[in-house]
């Protein structure tokens, strides 16, 4: 077979390209019908960024271990700089101001950010002494890292974006070797912390989201609505689903945001268990495959690099699903590659072309130059 597929395709990870591809079909076929039977405007445009940030990770994908290394810090500091440019000048929409807008142009700093803090902490920790791993060496200039854009983050308003950052962060961090009793005590100070940052830091809105999450119910009509029939939807779609095309949750609009953060509700309606567990195979099967990437990393730098790109994609993965069938607060998370959204496909996607990139120096097992073959 060999001799049939070229080289080029042939070595690319299809274990879990395979699965991405399908995934991201599905999801373009439940925003389909959630535009009531059109291509236009959530399907057309989701397969055309797909296919826009393929080409990007495939780019990533081709950078050296050098070049990521030399890259690590610059791209946080830029991104951090677009941060604080977005609480100068950002454009508003939704009461959050979260966005740069540059011509036709519109970025969300705070999305690409995640990525970068992986790679910031991966280099951090790659170039620390093995001995200063238990200091204040190991923690302070870490900490600096995650909390400087957090703060920025939690000012736009964007909780969730904010959680994601800190929960890869926090994962590079336990991996990299820091001693579990900081751990054990950054977990007593935050069940300190959270009834703190519920009365004092969280916005009126979110904290309605907050106390709807542990009773819908009660108010089922007003804050409670989101999360009360995105459960009907699931729910109402039993074994195989109303049909593709035929859910009335989503057509008839009862259920909010039917297209992004809710977008599996409106896929569970209509394809019922059996779509949902398809959509959880695949996710598992990327995850999976990103696991074993960073296992087979040859050294620490790759090793954390690829642990925190997998993390941001989980974090996504599992705070979408328990928020639509109420098991967390609803927090503005879509779900990857199925949610109608440039921003979040644009950051699953760095982080995938960042996981094929330690991939490829896996398999080859060099990395000199900006670009290897």
């Amino acid at each position: 077979m060999s001799s049939i597929i070229p080289t080029p395709i042939a070595r690319q990870p299809w274990s879990m390209l395979i699965p991405l591809i399908l995934l991201t079909c599905f999801g373009s076929a439940v925003l389909y019908s959630a535009a009531g039977g059109n291509l236009s405007p959530f399907a057309d445009t989701h397969l055309l960024r797909f296919a826009i940030f393929m080409v990007v990770a495939l780019v990533i994908s081709t950078f050296s271990r050098d070049f990521a290394k030399f890259a690590a810090y610059p791209a946080y500091v830029v991104i951090l700089i677009m941060l604080v440019a977005v609480e100068a000048a950002g454009a508003i929409g939704g009461g959050s101001q979260r966005w740069l807008e540059v011509g036709p142009i519109r970025i969300q700093p705070s999305e690409l950010m995640k990525p970068a803090v992986a790679l910031a902490l991966a280099r951090f920790y790659d170039t620390l002494p093995t001995g200063m791993f238990s200091s204040w060496r190991a923690l302070l200039p870490a900490g600096v890292i995650i909390t400087m854009p957090v703060l920025l983050v939690l000012m736009q308003p964007d909780l969730g974006t904010a959680l994601a950052i800190l929960f890869s962060g926090a994962v590079v961090m336990f991996l990299a070797g820091l001693p579990m009793s900081w751990f054990l005590a950054a977990g007593a100070a935050a069940a300190v912390a959270v009834p703190l940052a519920y009365n004092f830091a969280l916005k009126p809105y979110q904290q309605r989201r907050v106390t709807t999450f542990m009773d819908p119910e009660s108010d089922p009509l007003g804050s409670g609505y989101h999360i009360t029939q995105s459960k009907i939807a699931i729910g109402s779609g039993g074994f195989a689903g109303k049909g593709f095309n035929e859910g009335s949750q989503s057509h008839l609009q009862y259920l909010p945001e039917p297209h992004t953060d809710f977008v599996f509700a409106t896929m569970a309606e209509e394809w019922g268990f059996l779509g949902g567990l398809f959509v959880l195979v695949a996710f598992g099967l990327i995850l999976h495959w990103g696991l074993s990437v960073a296992r087979n990393a040859q050294n620490r730098f790759d090793r954390l690099l690829a642990a925190g790109m997998v993390a941001t994609m989980f974090f996504y993965i599992a705070i979408n699903l328990m928020m639509v069938m109420g098991m967390a607060p609803v927090v503005g998370i879509p779900l990857p590659f199925m949610s109608h959204g440039g921003s979040s496909m644009m950051t699953n996607m760095m982080c995938l072309g960042a996981l094929m990139m330690v991939y490829r120096w896996n398999t080859q097992g060099r990395g000199g130059g900006l670009v290897q073959s």
